[in-house]
């Protein structure tokens, strides 16, 4: 099992076309994906993080634990050895 969260605001357009005079409204619904979408995408193929969907399902399917495992490790020791990154309030 494999737990994939994403900070991402999921944003999709829907289209009402009224009857006789063919008025048209474009509401934006935005979603909170890492919250809507755990059991699943909701949103289906109007997803506008479909192409990361794909691009994780690939890694997954392509890379060994073994590979993953040594990435992360990489990466935290690199995180590990960067200096601190300080952020200072603004003057008033």
């Amino acid at each position: 099992m494999v737990d994939i969260e994403t900070n991402r605001m999921a944003n999709c357009k829907v289209r009402f076309i009224g009857k006789g005079d063919r008025e048209e409204f474009t509401v934006e619904q935005k979603i909170n994906c890492a919250e809507a979408c755990v059991n699943g995408c909701v949103l289906g193929d109007k997803c506008p993080n479909i192409e990361f969907r794909k691009a994780t399902t690939q890694f997954l399917e392509e890379t060994s634990l073994d590979k993953m495992l040594e990435l992360a490790e990489e990466r935290l020791r690199k995180k590990m050895t960067e200096p601190p990154k300080w952020i200072l309030p603004e003057d008033p």
